[in-house]
């Protein structure tokens, strides 16, 4: 099987760090499960619920891009799913630097044999565009992401599609955990 990822959310437990960071540049009135649910919906959409100026943007992404890659931890038994796929490509909104200082320190960028970040780029998901460009290139069977823009194009490219730790309607195969993927995941 041949698997298209997301990253933040998906492979590794971001959106902790990330609310934690956000909550020090908002008032103290702001409560951490409200910034959490903004982050699912994607980054833009937290920095405009929270009325969030160009000095808070700006210092609340020197707080992510200062944090260390330890801060990052990946969701337990990812590793197992990656190991398991004939082929592994991710695509990303997160720089190709980060990307690959945090695999790098984990030791999960040899599972992948390519990588779409913003650096390169395409138009944000979920256009399809980068989607187009790995299955031209690569080739994929499944698109994994923890929230529905991850599987929009893949959908319209007719491939299976897995959200993970999200349940809303629309996606192929649900997991809560990896360890649950060779039971729930058939192609």
């Amino acid at each position: 099987m041949k698997i298209l990822w997301d990253f933040d959310g998906t492979i590794f437990d971001t959106y902790p760090v990330y609310t934690r960071l956000l909550k020090q540049v908002l008032p103290p009135s702001v409560k951490e499960k409200d910034i959490f649910r903004q982050l699912k919906i994607s980054e833009s959409t937290a920095l405009a619920a929270f009325q969030v100026n160009q000095e808070q943007a700006h210092r609340y992404h020197q707080l992510v891009l200062s944090c260390s890659s330890d801060a990052f931890e990946p969701f337990p038994f990812v590793e197992q799913v990656l190991a398991s796929a004939d082929q592994n490509v991710i695509m990303t909104h997160k720089s190709r630097a980060s990307l690959m200082q945090i695999l790098k320190h984990h030791g999960l960028d040899k599972y992948f044999s390519a990588y779409v970040t913003r650096d390169d780029g395409f138009p944000r998901k979920p256009d399809p565009a980068s989607y187009i460009y790995l299955d031209e290139h690569h080739g994929f069977d499944l698109a994994v992401g923890d929230r529905t823009l991850d599987i929009i194009p893949a959908k319209k490219l007719g491939k299976k599609t897995c959200l993970f730790q999200n349940d809303a309607p629309g996606a192929d195969f649900y997991l809560d955990r990896y360890d649950q993927f060779f039971d729930r995941v058939k192609l």
